[in-house]
């Protein structure tokens, strides 16, 4: 079976490695002219370590990666807001949960595509996807190239997936009336003294860090903002520090000692759920099909789900269109539920009402947080064969 996978972000590199570990022929193309690494850092919670086991990568990651332990909240002031045990949810689960700069986490996964013989072709940006015929779709590239495939996955996420507006008529992502300026920072001296996530509640902003080592960090930062506007590089890191001078550190040291390179700035997106992710041969996965805002923390790990359960769908089901409505059931409720809930939250931090700000931070206080670990592991544990 002959596979076209168009996109090579994390959920198209993995859904190629998993495919080809099981016997098919690959083909990725990418619109870049070369490897990404938008954003600045994920956590690979325990079940996209899983899939990262399953890919054959998982000890390699590792050393690239710090171990997290705890997530302590904050109020903008400082005040202890509550703490998650990682290390509890990562027990339960079965795997670790790991902090790790997404360009290391790119690198690995392109060399082990390599290693499979497998290539990225690159400068193939997707106009459009047209019926070849009853069954399958041709695909057409600006540099003139058009493809056929058995199977075309769509993994070329959440801005401008061609292959969603093929699949559902409509690929206009939704606006969620917030900015995340991210970046990575790094320094000579020891800043962490433990791999503890700290996130830090405001009205209407938060700043959030994710050590990866005593020296290393990726961090967000978030404001309300109602309308998209432009993004000026040369004024993001002035932006950051009128925003959070006034935090706790060190934030202000973070935001300080991040080379202006190293910052982007993102008006966050997402996608409302839809009800079939295939059309014929082309199947969506990734932020293509779901696409999580950063506030669910499962934006990578979901795409790495769906490279391990479309392979396992491709190599049971007797036919294509038996292997994708099984996936899309697999996949449907989780994401759904993981969309909706990154949505719930980012409303709550995003939001510009004092009264409310200082009930939900209350509410966090209150929180039982052993409770919330053993939910968090069983909700991430469905459908795979780990944990519970």
């Amino acid at each position: 079976m002959k596979v076209a996978i168009l996109g090579a972000g994390v959920g198209g590199l993995s859904t190629a490695i998993a495919l080809k570990q099981e016997g098919f022929d690959v083909d990725v193309y990418e619109r870049q002219p070369i490897s990404t690494e938008i954003g600045a850092g994920i956590v690979c919670w325990p079940n996209a370590s899983f899939v990262l086991e399953q890919l054959g990568v998982l000890a390699q990651a590792i050393t690239v990666s710090g171990s997290l332990s705890k997530m302590n909240r904050f109020s903008s002031t400082g005040e202890i807001l509550g703490s998650l045990d990682i290390n509890e949810l990562s027990g339960l689960m079965g795997y670790p949960s790991l902090a790790i700069i997404r360009k290391d986490l790119m690198s690995i996964l392109n060399q082990r595509f390599i290693a499979l013989d497998g290539e990225v072709n690159y400068n193939h940006n997707v106009l459009t996807l047209l019926d070849h015929n009853d069954q399958q779709a041709e695909v057409i590239f600006d540099n003139g190239k058009r493809i056929t495939a058995d199977v075309i996955i769509g993994a070329d996420g959440r801005m401008n997936s061609i292959a969603r507006q093929y699949v559902n008529l409509d690929n206009k992502p939704v606006y969620q009336g917030f900015i995340n300026w991210v970046g990575v920072f790094e320094s000579l001296d020891d800043v962490f003294t433990e791999l503890v996530v700290a996130d830090y509640w405001g009205v209407g902003e938060r700043f959030g860090i994710v050590p990866v080592s005593s020296k290393k960090a990726y961090w967000s930062g978030g404001v309300i903002a109602k309308e998209v506007g432009e993004r000026k590089s040369e004024f993001y890191k002035q932006d950051l520090q009128m925003l959070f001078n006034k935090w706790p550190q060190p934030i202000k040291q973070i935001i300080e000692q991040t080379p202006l390179s190293a910052i982007n700035k993102i008006y966050v997106h997402d996608h409302n759920p839809i009800s079939s992710w295939h059309r014929h041969n082309v199947l969506l996965l990734g932020d293509a099909a779901h696409s999580p805002l950063p506030t669910s923390g499962q934006g990578a790990c979901q795409a790495l789900e769906d490279a391990w359960h479309i392979s396992q769908c491709l190599k049971k089901k007797g036919s294509i269109i038996d292997a994708f409505q099984y996936f899309t059931e697999c996949r449907m409720a989780k994401t759904t539920g993981i969309t909706m809930g990154g949505r719930q939250l980012a409303q709550s931090i995003f939001n510009d009402d004092e009264n409310y700000c200082l009930q939900r931070n209350i509410a966090s206080k209150n929180t039982d947080y052993k409770a919330l670990a053993s939910g968090m592991a069983k909700g991430w544990c469905s459908g795979l064969p780990i944990g519970y």
